[in-house]
């Protein structure tokens, strides 16, 4: 059954089991005439006095889990626009330091280059911004899709619901992928690692609880979900 956006209401159990990353937003005004951290690592979302920065102590295995008596499909799309929501406040918080300058490539971990495919399945490399404006336009569009993210109690997920969810997850991957291979020193320098971390670590859970990525697509990162969910 559908109604995938019914959990907003204090009275829902999935409502009192869900993450909530929105004074994320209040941080991105600390982006006004910031200048990004000093020279680290290669790889500073490894060092320790980093990774330990969350925003809450929180129990993701329990957010994670599948309440009691609701439809796996409710639950799937209610993270999947709960993702989509967080992952669109961060990227927006750092979107100043993501230009065509500074990312002419969309890129990963490991110089993993991420190629947009378009509706005609043609593989187009471009820049990091266009790329995750690419992405988000694309799940917002299937967000608001009543055919497939159905608002009303009474609609049904569509067939290949899941793959569409597998699909917008990569995306989200890809996009928190980037930000930590290009931005992490930016974000330390905002002082919103601790929520980019806490997010991260809650998406790779829920990921790896219903097998949403592929281990090949996550692998650049790693080393990063092992010290994570240590």
């Amino acid at each position: 059954m559908g109604g995938c956006q019914s959990y907003n209401g204090s009275g829902d159990e999935a409502s009192t089991t869900t993450a909530n990353y929105s004074d994320i937003s209040i941080l991105k005004l600390k982006n006004n005439n910031v200048q990004s951290a000093p020279s680290l690592e290669e790889k500073p979302y490894l060092q320790e006095h980093f990774l330990r920065d969350h925003i809450a102590d929180i129990d993701l295995l329990t957010l994670t889990a599948l309440p009691h008596d609701l439809d796996q499909q409710e639950w799937m799309a209610f993270n999947t626009i709960s993702f989509f929501q967080n992952t669109t406040l961060m990227s927006s918080a750092l979107s100043e330091f993501c230009t065509l300058t500074t990312c002419p490539t969309a890129s990963g971990p490991g110089n993993k280059v991420y190629e947009w495919t378009d509706e005609n399945g043609r593989k187009l490399k471009c820049s990091a911004p266009l790329y995750t404006d690419y992405a988000m336009s694309y799940i917002q569009e299937l967000l608001t899709d009543e055919n497939v993210f159905p608002t009303r109690a009474d609609a049904q997920f569509p067939p290949g619901f899941m793959f569409l969810v597998q699909k917008v997850f990569l995306l989200l991957f890809r996009t928190l992928a980037h930000l930590y291979r290009a931005h992490y020193r930016d974000a330390i320098a905002m002082e919103i690692h601790p929520h980019l971390n806490t997010l991260f670590t809650h998406f790779i859970t829920f990921s790896h609880a219903f097998k949403l990525l592929e281990p090949s697509e996550t692998a650049p990162l790693d080393d990063l979900i092992t010290a994570l969910m240590q």
